[in-house]
């Protein structure tokens, strides 16, 4: 059992940013990983992320006793640093204490990867954030969402798709183990949640 609660008293000192596309049409996506990530961790908590703040769907909760600000973008994903920045300014927290989650397509379906910085890797929802942070040294947590099935496959519809099948399954598993992965760094760190989820 995770030392989750609903009740906080001291000021956030994480953001944990699941990235995504509003809209019924991206639901479930495999651009909107992010977003699933976060839900997963609320139904966790048993709340809802459905306060509208800084140009997001938040809700505060605490996690390994930190209080932390879960936040779903409604920028759309190329316009995330929108919403990112301003709560980052607004509760004063470090680059190093906020956790973005994105779908990785360069890795195969249901893999992770924890990185402490980096770059966009040609995420343009990373490249944003990191152009209103003006840094690349946040955290993230990329969710395999697999690469498309041939060069010539589009890879707009790839990411705008639905994983099916056995890769429905990955990317499911990958979701709740991202829950344990975002649990297991604010509380034990980044070397130890890469080891251990990477």
């Amino acid at each position: 059992m995770f030392p989750f609660s609903k009740k906080t008293s001291a000021g956030v000192t994480w953001l944990v940013v699941g990235l995504g596309n509003t809209g019924e049409q991206y639901e479930h996506t495999r651009h909107n990983v992010g977003f699933d990530a976060i839900d997963a961790l609320a139904d966790k908590l048993d709340i809802p992320v459905q306060r509208l703040k800084f140009r997001a769907l938040t809700n505060t909760a605490t996690i390994a006793g930190e209080k932390v600000l879960l936040m779903k973008p409604t920028t759309f994903m190329n316009l995330s640093g929108e919403a990112v920045a301003p709560a980052a300014a607004f509760y004063k927290v470090p680059p190093d204490h906020i956790i973005v989650i994105s779908d990785e397509v360069a890795l195969e379906p249901g893999r992770l990867r924890i990185r402490k910085r980096g770059s966009a890797g040609g995420h343009n929802g990373l490249k944003n954030i990191i152009a209103h942070l003006h840094t690349e040294d946040f955290p993230r947590i990329r969710i395999g969402v697999g690469t498309k099935p041939h060069p010539d496959y589009d890879m707009a519809d790839w990411v705008l798709g639905r994983p099916q099948g056995e890769d429905r399954k990955q990317v499911d598993e990958a979701i709740q183990h991202t829950v344990q992965a975002i649990e297991c760094y604010i509380k034990e760190g980044p070397d130890r949640a890469m080891s251990k989820f990477n």
